[in-house]
Order: structure tokens, then sequence, then C-alpha cells
């Protein structure tokens, strides 16, 4: 098994489809930072979960360390040749501008013109992703082959934009269980048209949702979907207390998609439960997964793990972002991702929080080796390799000291959590095992 295929259920796959499926009705949509890209995401998201709660922060609000600014809106934009020609046209793709740009309307030459010109000479046929949040200026994206085409002469610029009072917008939803310990998982949904850096992240998310309302919980479920940055630090702003109370792991879902890689980035801390269960599933699930280090971070678990805030948030990825040519640019369409990348990152989201579901801690009840053939769980014949059978059981019994959870005990055996649960289930069962502080 190699890094980029993962196993993955005919189920796993369904999720996957489904996923797929919503990033291509989300793609034409053009999100920011801000503004009705950002709440139309939000309203097809909450058509699979109907349960979906909005919420909006006033602009210039301050939030911790950061002030919201206003809201963006655009209707059109484009640049007009010599020869009345339109190029770098917002309606033919909306990387075409340069995300928050100001409004413009003006003639002017080539040499003026490109000041305000983003392009990738080492990509040349790739539009880049280009924004401005917090300085105000106008620019245009295009492929550097468009660029370096242009001919000398008079260009009208025309950028249809206002920036106002407004909102941003996030939007969570908590999914109770029988215990009020939460499972945190975010993403974000302020990139316009791209797809393994951004769409994949929130569609892997809303399936994972729809999943977990039909299964039977042990823990609760807290998902929220952000824009980048900002929006986590809104959400820790009006949040954070509670959080660090109930918050007992967390992952934050960005670049799910492809099936070249899978990535693992830790938390701040490094071994947390978050990264105890990520590291125990790829072990089993994908051995040959990239390990980056926190110093590779780069999205919102800076803010989720930032001293002060500390909750335990790590992240598994396919193709980290940074780190595939086609990031950040208009390469990173529908064609990077797959259905069958999107199900095989469901496949290992499901296990790690299958994981988490099955964690427990078990103390013996019994003062050295318990008796296990009176509780018809040892062979009643003792004969050479009679113990086999039970020697993982015995294993188990062996680490039961309050101080190994079921998933410290799974790592030392080198076996996959979920093979064990039924084990301590039965021994739970026969009274030789307790857990410490069940929920």
């Amino acid at each position: 098994m190699t890094a980029a295929t993962p196993a993955c259920s005919v189920l796993d796959l369904q999720y996957g489809e489904t996923a797929y499926a919503l990033a291509g009705q989300l793609w034409p949509i053009p999100r920011s930072l801000t503004g009705i890209g950002v709440r139309a995401t939000l309203a097809q998201i909450q058509k699979v979960l109907p349960a979906l709660r909005l919420h909006t922060v006033a602009s210039n609000t301050q939030v911790l360390d950061w002030i919201v600014p206003d809201e963006w809106a655009l209707s059109e934009a484009w640049i007009e040749t010599p020869d009345g020609e339109r190029i770098a046209n917002f309606a033919d793709n909306n990387l075409h501008v340069v995300g928050y740009s100001t409004a413009v309307d003006t003639t002017l030459s080539l040499d003026e013109l490109q000041p305000h010109l983003y392009s990738l000479p080492e990509q040349p046929d790739a539009i880049p992703y280009v924004t401005s949040y917090y300085q105000r200026r106008w620019g245009f994206c295009l492929s550097h082959q468009s660029r370096m085409a242009l001919k000398p002469g008079r260009y009208r610029a025309m950028i249809a934009a206002k920036h106002f009072a407004g909102q941003l917008d996030y939007a969570d939803l908590l999914i109770p269980g029988q215990s009020q310990q939460e499972v945190l998982l975010s993403s974000y949904i302020c990139h316009p048209s791209m797809a393994n850096n951004e769409l994949s992240g929130p569609c892997l998310l809303t399936q994972l949702g729809a999943w977990l309302q039909s299964q039977p919980r042990r823990l609760s479920y807290r998902l929220i979907f952000v824009p980048e940055m900002l929006g986590s630090i809104a959400y820790l702003h009006a949040n954070l207390p509670m959080l660090k109370e109930r918050t007992v792991a967390g992952f934050n879902l960005s670049c799910v998609g492809d099936e070249r890689a899978v990535s693992y980035l830790p938390s701040r801390h490094g071994a947390t439960l978050a990264d105890r269960v990520a590291l125990h599933v790829l072990k089993h699930a994908s051995p040959a997964f990239h390990h980056y280090s926190w110093t590779d971070r780069g999205s919102d678990e800076s803010n989720y793990c930032a001293p002060g805030v500390d909750l335990p948030v790590a992240s598994v990825m396919r193709s980290k972002y940074g780190s595939y040519p086609e990031y950040h640019t208009s390469l990173d369409n529908l064609d990077l991702i797959s259905a069958r990348g999107l199900g095989q990152s469901f496949a290992l989201y499901r296990q790690m929080l299958e994981a988490l579901e099955c964690n427990a801690t078990p103390i013996t009840n019994v003062l050295g080796e318990p008796q296990l053939g009176r509780r018809g769980l040892y062979p009643s014949v003792s004969q050479k390799g009679s113990t086999a059978s039970v020697r993982t059981m015995l294993d188990l019994i062996s680490y039961a000291d309050g101080q190994h959870d079921l998933l410290a005990i799974a790592d030392r055996l080198g076996k996959p959590i979920h093979t064990l649960r039924p084990l301590l289930d039965q021994l739970l069962q026969a009274n030789v095992l307790r857990l410490a502080n069940p929920d």
C-alpha cells in the first residue's frame, strides 16, 4: 500500500462521490473572505445539513487581535485591449480579479497597466490566486502566456466593485452524543474556484456530518465552516471558553481531494489525542504518509493551536497545501480531485472518528492474572499453542492499569484499535475490567 492509496470501502466511495458532486455545485460560486459567495456556499451546505446554524459578525468588529474588514461585492471585471477584445474577464474565471480589488474604470497604457497584473512565469498556462484583504488596491490575474502576448497601446481596466459596512459569515453544527466531550471538525469556505485547496475540505466535512448523524455516538461533534484564518479567529473569539472545556480532539480539513499523497500535520504540541489517533490510523491505513512538522502549518490550525488557545487540532490531508504545483492557481480544478480521492479521505477520517469513539481507559478488577477459563474466555484444554487465540486478550489485560487507554495499548501491541474493542467489551461484560471515568 502506498501513501496515495489508502483503502476505501463501497460506502466510503459513495460518500466520496456525493462530496465530488457537491464540489461541482459549489465550483462556480465566486467566494471571498466576505460576501454573497460565502452565503451562497453555506446555503448549499445547509441543504445537506439542515440544522447548520448561520452566524454573522459585523464589519469593523474586533475579534481577538483582528478587525473584520468591510464586506466586498464584485459584479463584473475585465480588461479591454486596444483591439477591443475583453480579457481577464471575471465572467470567464473568478480568479481573474485580485480578491478585494477596489473599483476602477480607467484607460491606461500597457506600461501603466503592468503593475496591476499578476502572472506566474514558471507556470505560463496558470491563472494565479491573489488577494489583498487589508490594503486597498486593484489588479487582475492572468496566465503569463496571455500577459506576454499583450501589445503596446491603450487598455481599459474595469472593475465594478464596492466595499461597504456589511458582515463576515460562518456556520456551525453541533451533533450531540452521549457525552458533552466534543470533537472539533473545521474547514474553510472563502476561496474562489479551486478544488483541492478549498472545495475538497468543506465538501468532505459536509459528508462526514451526514454520516455522523446516522451513527450512534458516544462523543459530540462540532462542525465549523468558516472563512479561513479570520473566520476561525472570529469563532474562537465567540466560543473559546466552551471549546477549551469540551474539545478532546479536532481536525482541520483542507486539501483532501486528490489521489497523489497522504499527509499529516501535527498540532503545536504534537502529542494530543488528535495527533495520536491520526498517527495510529495512518500507520495501519497508509503507512507511507508524509509527516510534516508544526512549522509547515498554513491554515486554521495556526489559530486553533495558538498559545493560550491550545486546542488539540491536527490535520490529515492528501497533497498538503503549498506542496503541489497546482496550488493557488486555476490548475487546481475539478480534474485534480476525484470521487475516489475524496472517498479515500472519507475512509481515513471515518476510521479516526471511529477510533475516538471506541477509545477508553481500562482498569483491571482482578489482582494478578485473572482466571479466564472459568469465565469462558480461555481454552479448557491446555496444550502447545492453546493460548495463541487469547494472547491479544491477555496482552490487553496486562496493560489495563488505568495508565494506558485503548489507543495506547493498540499502539504497543501493533494492532488497529478496532480489533481490540470487541475484546475489551468481552472483558467488561465478564467484569474482569472496568473503565476509568466512563462517560
